[in-house]
């Protein structure tokens, strides 16, 4: 592909308020440009761009530019009020769906040891991070509970294996949720990188398995902001 449309598919990608796909850039060119060709271009901007303040990143739902973790000093400094802290259970929660996915509220209540309010989960899921998916074949059938494209986007992540395995479970459940709940994806991923050792294994998400020991506190409370 030459250099003209290498630019456009740059410049669309510079400008675009959403991830864009492989087949959303073909759209781009009147001519037939083969998915091969395009992804070629992708490899070869996130080289360009490896010494820039900038990146390419490969999310769920396709291909964006984002700031650097480097940069998260200064670009903080442009908008200097800090997001609004949540409880520990909409923090725990959230990170307990996103490894035991998927799970019913109830098997999240048996993991934390605690009930979880009605509110806790209308919180997450009106952030667009979980969604139910189906029912479990149970007595009452209750709802099933995952995380969303979204989530994954916001945690600048391809696909729920690239979620980093937890060694410190319970502290880390409440650092990966307030990070995601921030809605700072420079935070998420800082957080997780300090949450993960060097020798950390990936594994698919069904294999895990999260136990949270901590005992109940007032900050259980859900709507209780910090």
């Amino acid at each position: 592909m030459d250099d003209h449309n290498k630019r456009v598919i740059e410049t669309a990608l510079l400008c675009a308020q959403e991830p864009l796909s492989v087949a959303d850039l073909t759209r781009l060119f009147v001519e037939d440009v083969s998915t091969t060709e395009i992804k070629s271009v992708l490899d070869t901007l996130q080289t360009e761009w490896q010494d820039k303040g900038m990146e390419l990143v490969h999310i769920a739902t396709g291909w964006r530019f984002q700031s650097r973790l480097s940069m998260r000093e200064y670009l903080d400094r442009l908008t200097p009020e800090k997001p609004p802290k949540y409880s520990r259970a909409v923090m725990e929660t959230l990170a307990i769906i996103a490894y035991r996915q998927p799970v019913t509220r109830g098997e999240i209540e048996e993991i934390r040891g605690v009930a979880v309010s009605s509110n806790v989960m209308k919180q997450l899921e009106d952030r667009g991070w979980v969604e139910v998916i189906g029912h479990k074949e149970t007595i009452g059938r209750p709802g099933l509970y995952a995380t969303t494209k979204q989530f994954l986007d916001d945690l600048s992540l391809t696909n729920l294996q690239s979620l980093p395995m937890l060694e410190d479970v319970a502290p880390a459940a409440e650092e990966v949720g307030q990070a995601v709940i921030d809605f700072n994806v420079d935070s998420a991923t800082e957080t997780i990188a300090e949450i993960v050792t060097e020798e950390t294994t990936i594994e698919m998400v069904d294999e895990i398995t999260i136990e949270i020991t901590e005992e109940s506190d007032p900050s259980d409370n859900p709507d209780e902001q910090k």
